[in-house]
């Protein structure tokens, strides 16, 4: 479980296929920023790297390696790219402070940046995110986006997406990669947590349907 404040970032330098086809994975390494993040940091740690939860399977001097499925490759962006700049956070124990809000580090979509323009000392930041999203996402609700905890400013429905708008202060820019993010650019995004079981829970009596 994670909080969506971003504590380090890091570049991946190198990136292995774990296999010969498509079925296979990748072993990321990546370098950070920062090397004294890692104190306390052990193998089988999770790490949210840009919103994907994974797990440590080798630690180095100044970074670590882990493992990425096919199949989570498939369902997310920004992991499998030497020279990437991720935002990171490690799990959170029961006593950490809950500055931002509950986020889990599986992402539920690809969103597509549509705007990224200056709003006064701050950026306003438009994302289209997947249709069937859309329901998830409320005024003054919770995303995050590459696991960074943002607040909603506004919802729009379109045809094909759900765009949502979102107010980036300075130190966030600071401080994580979203700063890089330009017009047509990928994002990792998860829905709030609460919002997902509410969702559930509305659905038709016995569970019928999928979410």
């Amino acid at each position: 479980m994670f909080t969506g404040l971003i504590t380090a970032t890091a570049t991946l330098t190198a990136v292995t296929p774990l296999g010969s086809d498509a079925l296979h994975g990748k072993r990321v390494t990546l370098r950070l920023t920062d090397p004294g993040w890692l104190q306390g940091v052990q193998t089988g740690d999770s790490i949210a790297v840009s919103g994907a939860c994974m797990t440590v399977a080798a630690l180095h001097a100044d970074g670590f390696s882990f493992d990425v499925s096919a199949e989570s490759l498939a369902r997310t962006t920004g992991l499998d790219a030497a020279g990437t700049l991720v935002n990171l956070e490690q799990s959170v124990s029961l006593a950490t402070r809950l500055g931002g809000h509950l986020v889990t580090g599986h992402v539920d979509g690809v969103g597509r940046v549509h705007a990224f323009e200056p709003a006064g000392e701050s950026w306003r930041l438009d994302i289209d995110t997947p249709a069937e999203l859309g329901r998830f996402f409320a005024y003054k609700g919770s995303i995050a986006v590459n696991g960074v905890s943002l607040t909603v400013n506004r919802v729009q429905d379109l045809p094909d997406a759900c765009r949502v708008s979102i107010n980036l202060i300075p130190h966030t820019l600071q401080h994580t990669n979203l700063h890089q993010l330009r017009a047509g650019a990928a994002v990792n995004l998860e829905v709030d947590l609460i919002a997902r079981y509410v969702a559930r829970m509305l659905q038709a009596p016995h569970g019928a349907g999928d979410v």
